[in-house]
């Protein structure tokens, strides 16, 4: 896991395409924004397991 130091306002640049931003910071709070191309799915780990869940009845409704 490569770990990175940020301040507000400061970039991490993935693959040249995908921009993180640091939006705020409050306390034990961080608020990132996230600019991605269309194609590139974003999910919150917590939810990740319902994307692919829908994601693989999506891909078994084409494949019917």
């Amino acid at each position: 896991m490569l770990v990175l130091s940020r301040k507000l306002n400061e970039k991490i640049v993935i693959d040249s395409n995908i921009v993180i931003t640091i939006v705020k910071i409050d306390r034990n709070q961080v608020r990132l924004g996230i600019e991605a191309p269309g194609h590139v799915p974003v999910y919150r780990e917590e939810i990740l397991p319902l994307a692919r869940r829908a994601q693989d009845e999506q891909s078994l409704a084409v494949c019917s």
